[in-house]
């Protein structure tokens, strides 16, 4: 059974694939597409990084994680280096985790 629901995801994946090679260039040089084919890949980090910052299980949680990210984008606006970024998201997410055990 599992063998089955691999080979068919694998199938699924590779028809995806092929489908996206098929699409004549014409479509695929048109402004519109171009513009949403760039949002693609920001739109599924952002969904990502919500998934995995306020989701645990099949619940919706607000705890050190949030802080982090708050801080990770105050830094991001005040234009600072990824790893500045990075460490302000790491010590504040650590600071609200040892204030609130």
């Amino acid at each position: 059974m599992i063998w089955a629901a691999i080979a068919l995801v694998a199938a699924g994946c590779y028809a995806v694939k092929l489908l996206g090679l098929s699409v004549p260039a014409a479509v695929l040089e048109r402004p519109m597409v171009r513009r949403l084919a760039a949002l693609v890949p920001i739109a599924t980090l952002a969904g990502l990084i919500a998934l995995q910052t306020f989701g645990e299980g099949r619940t919706l949680v607000v705890d050190a994680r949030a802080a982090g990210l708050a801080a990770a984008a105050a830094a991001l606006l005040l234009r600072a280096p990824f790893l500045v970024v990075v460490a302000a998201a790491v010590v504040v997410t650590a600071a609200v985790r040892a204030l609130t055990g």
